[in-house]
């Protein structure tokens, strides 16, 4: 899968949550619109109703005054009062099949908000919403692990670092237990390198489309896009916030380092990047058909070494899948 451009859905962490805010809040309102619907007809149709309603606000209006009083007695008699009115309000409401609202979420009852944070609802909302635009712009269904076939990678050679089946293998459960830890603040950096049409891209897709559905935000885009939106905004003066939201979010992935034209800016931008997010502690995953030689030849030694040292290095082994599958038609 051979994927282009900066997945513009993924840049605006605001606007998604936003979009997941006004998602749950219109549900509930339509949830709350039906049943005030069933509400109003009940009370039409049953006279008592409003006979309850009145009897309850009298009580209410007085319990205040008794329990001020001191009139301990005539206060439990007015409580147990108003409770069985609203025994019966319940059951009248019942027979009427004027049913409660049922809460997508018992924890936030579809507020989006547990004691001034944002419940667990919401990040899961924004995760469908950015898997389901995520689906529009990219083949994101066809690069999951399940669909990743270890078939096309030959089983010769007798160590995993030359059996391409093996090595293979063993990279396919990295990325899934990737998936199954990720933590923004724990996670490790990944380095996946190799030829083309080995699966890379494949892999941070399905790694990408996991991290969203636990409710965390990445950006994705290919190192061509990416710098080269930055660039603009830079040199325009629009000021769209592409490099703030790329240092901050929860997982960043270059695909394709060494595709774009390598500037001394792009060098700058790469290097502050890399440098930035490993200071904040904040997972990046870089996909490349260099080599590290190559890779200090075209960006300098100071980055080679920051990879060196501070990511998980994962050599791609095999044959050209896109060419195999080409000759097998």
């Amino acid at each position: 899968v051979k994927l282009k451009g900066l997945v513009k859905i993924m840049v605006n962490k605001e606007v998604t949550y936003k979009a997941a805010f006004e998602n749950k809040r219109n549900r509930l309102k339509e949830k709350e619109r039906q049943r005030d619907m069933m509400l109003a007809a009940a009370y039409e149709t049953n006279p008592r109703l409003k006979e309850i309603e009145s009897s309850l606000a009298s009580i209410g209006a007085s319990l205040a005054i008794t329990a001020i009083s001191g009139n301990t007695e005539k206060l439990v008699e007015m409580q147990k009062k108003a409770q069985l009115l609203s025994v019966e309000k319940q059951d009248i409401l019942k027979r009427a099949q004027v049913p409660e609202i049922v809460y997508e979420c018992d924890i936030c009852s579809d507020t989006g908000l547990v004691s001034g944070k944002i419940c667990n609802c919401i990040k899961k909302e924004a995760g469908n919403i950015m898997l389901q635009q995520l689906s529009r712009e990219m083949p994101i269904d066809s690069c999951s692990f399940d669909n990743f076939s270890l078939k096309y990678y030959k089983d010769t050679g007798e160590k995993t670092a030359t059996n391409p089946k093996r090595r293979m293998t063993s990279i396919l459960k990295l990325c899934k237990e990737y998936v199954i830890n990720f933590d923004v603040e724990n996670s490790k950096n990944l380095l996946f390198m190799g030829n083309a049409g080995l699966g890379k891209t494949h892999l941070t897709m399905a790694i990408v489309a996991g991290v969203i559905e636990k409710g965390y935000l990445p950006v994705y885009g290919s190192a061509d896009n990416l710098f080269t939106r930055i660039e603009e905004e830079k040199f325009s003066g629009e000021g769209k916030g592409t490099y703030d939201t790329v240092l901050n979010c929860d997982l960043l992935v270059i695909d394709d380092l060494g595709t774009e034209m390598v500037t001394s800016f792009t060098r700058s931008v790469l290097y502050n990047l890399v440098n930035t997010r490993l200071l904040s502690r904040k997972p990046t995953i870089i996909n490349t058909n260099l080599t590290m030689k190559e890779i200090a030849e075209k960006y300098t030694e100071r980055i080679a070494s920051r990879l060196i040292g501070e990511y998980d290095c994962n050599r791609f082994l095999g044959d050209d899948i896109r060419q195999q599958k080409l000759l097998n038609k």
